[in-house]
């Protein structure tokens, strides 16, 4: 199996999206959270490589070599951003996991290109409301001007489960202009266009002590989505970030939903 690490362009008019690539099988495209580039994803996109899947990595425009028109934009932008990763593979439809901001792209692209999307990942979704202190402390988070101390407390409190202290990568990797783009294009795209993932089967990866989705809605997207197309798991001692503080388990959880697919 050829482990070997690649980057290269996917372009699509006047877009370019750099792509980080591994492994050979099945197609897995990994959509990262908002104001966040795909390197957040370098250990759990080689522990799916080496259990036998190609790992695709799209860097979200305005984010590593990316490029392309930054106004204006929805989730269907972003969509069709992925959706050119996923044709110039030619290999057929992905499994396409977002974690926070990316799952929503992800649902997009279900939505809009129901043939490229065998099925959804969402990895630490948030409720369909949010508490204002949740996103107060996000943008303490992505303000890298901001002293250290208070952005870690404000990481604490989005992102990690209590005891869990911020990992370094944590305070760097921010792309405020960008995120800023990505919130504007969340506003400007309805919910309903992209919240029920299209008809691909979903996997509803949980943490279970995300601020963002409170215990009291753990079985929502099942009843929002259908039973019959949603498999919740609730991953123990991890919070919004989730990978970071659970990476085997969660690596493990997908690759046994994929199993069943």
């Amino acid at each position: 199996m050829d482990m070997t690490r690649t980057r290269g362009i996917v372009t699509h008019g006047s877009v370019r999206i750099e792509v980080i690539a591994e492994g050979e099988g099945p197609l897995l495209v990994l959509l990262p959270s908002s104001s966040r580039d795909s390197e957040d994803f370098d250990e759990i996109a080689a522990a799916f490589a080496g259990a036998g899947l190609r790992v695709l990595r799209p860097q979200p425009r305005g984010m590593g070599r990316s490029s392309g028109p930054l106004d204006d934009l929805t989730l269907h932008d972003f969509a069709r951003d992925v959706a050119a990763v996923i044709e110039q593979e030619a290999v057929g439809p992905a499994v396409v996991l977002g974690h926070a901001f990316g799952q929503w792209v992800a649902r997009t692209l279900a939505a809009d290109r129901p043939d490229l999307v065998r099925g959804v990942v969402l990895a630490a979704a948030a409720a369909r409301t949010i508490r204002p202190e949740l996103r107060a402390a996000l943008a303490v988070c992505v303000d890298t001007a901001r002293p250290e101390a208070e952005r870690r407390a404000a990481l604490r409190v989005a992102f990690f489960a209590p005891g869990h202290e911020p990992p370094p990568l944590w305070l760097s990797g921010w792309h405020p202009e960008a995120g800023q783009r990505q919130h504007a294009a969340s506003a400007a795209t309805p919910q309903s266009e992209w919240w029920t993932a299209g008809t691909a089967p979903v996997l509803d990866l949980q943490a279970a002590h995300d601020p963002w989705r409170p215990r009291d809605t753990v079985d929502d997207f099942r009843r929002d989505l259908g039973a019959d197309r949603v498999t919740v798991v609730v991953l123990p001692d991890c919070s919004h970030a989730l990978f970071p503080e659970q990476q085997e388990a969660a690596v493990q959880a997908v690759l046994e939903w994929l199993r069943h697919l």
